[in-house]
């Protein structure tokens, strides 16, 4: 059973696209007999990590609570192209009204998962977590967060509630780096994560000498990483950040830092290709 969070985020998510794809009813939907039973099957066209299946469901039985659906892989399995993911029984009105948003989520989520799956892949056997940001698709956060994990990688913060990440604009706004980490530890509760951001070693000097546990490297050289690495000699975990592709992560990943974000992993999705065929029985 998922998390009762996340089970909250499926339904306001599922609940959210049905009002917006169905609005006061679905029309063309009406040309099918009313109480027509029907099986469906859904097929990928391309290679890909399986995600979404309790967002997909979700649709299926919020208009037809009878709805069975068999599931062929489980999440996070790997799958072919040309696989046949599911097998769906019940209203065909009811399945026609649910296969968009559906499908909707199944691709999406399931891109996320598949990108993250090779970026893990890239990097496995070194020590450097492959990390989310906050760039991801608005009202879909945590439903792209949690397909991330699937994915292999790992979550940074949610939001701006439940960790603290001091960027170039604080840092000026506040004084300095010494000053913005002074208030930080000030104001800021112990089991909430503090982390800033430098653009140089003598920032990251600074940030050390002002006692940072978590520091950002914003677009360093692989060069510049490795003595990042080298200077903080563990007193503080270092991430990588910025220009992280597939092409090159890994490389990042041999300089030693801990952990690398990857705003790609949400923010540029390319959609699973999934089809639906529904027979009457």
């Amino acid at each position: 059973m998922p998390h009762a969070n996340l089970v909250h985020h499926i339904r306001a998510n599922v609940r959210a696209a049905l009002d917006e794809d169905i609005g006061s009813g679905d029309l063309t939907a009406q040309l099918i007999a009313e109480h027509t039973r029907a099986h469906a099957t859904v097929i990928t066209r391309e290679p890909a990590v399986l995600c979404g299946t309790l967002w997909f469901e979700e649709c299926f039985l919020t208009l037809d609570p009878d709805c069975k659906i068999s599931w062929k892989f489980r999440e996070g399995d790997s799958v072919g192209a040309n696989e046949t993911l599911c097998d769906i029984h019940g209203d065909a009105r009811a399945m026609l009204s649910a296969e968009r948003p559906a499908l909707n989520f199944l691709q999406t989520l399931s891109a996320v998962a598949t990108k993250t799956r090779r970026y893990a892949d890239a990097t496995r056997g070194l020590k450097a977590k492959v990390m989310d940001t906050r760039k991801t698709l608005p009202g879909l956060r945590m439903a792209q967060k949690y397909a991330v994990t699937v994915g292999g990688g790992h979550n940074q913060r949610i939001g701006l509630f439940d960790g603290v990440l001091i960027k170039e604009n604080h840092i000026a706004a506040a004084g300095g780096i010494s000053e913005v980490m002074e208030h930080a530890f000030q104001i800021t509760p112990p089991h909430i994560p503090v982390q800033i951001e430098v653009e140089s070693l003598t920032e990251l000097e600074e940030a050390l000498r002002a006692g940072a546990k978590l520091i950002l490297l914003d677009n360093f050289s692989l060069a510049d990483m490795r003595l990042a690495v080298g200077h903080a000699a563990g007193r503080a975990e270092l991430e990588a950040s910025g220009g992280i592709t597939l092409e090159n992560v890994r490389r990042v990943a041999e300089t030693g830092v801990d952990r690398i974000s990857v705003g790609a992993l949400t923010k540029d999705v390319d959609a699973i290709d999934l089809s639906m065929r529904i027979l009457l029985p």
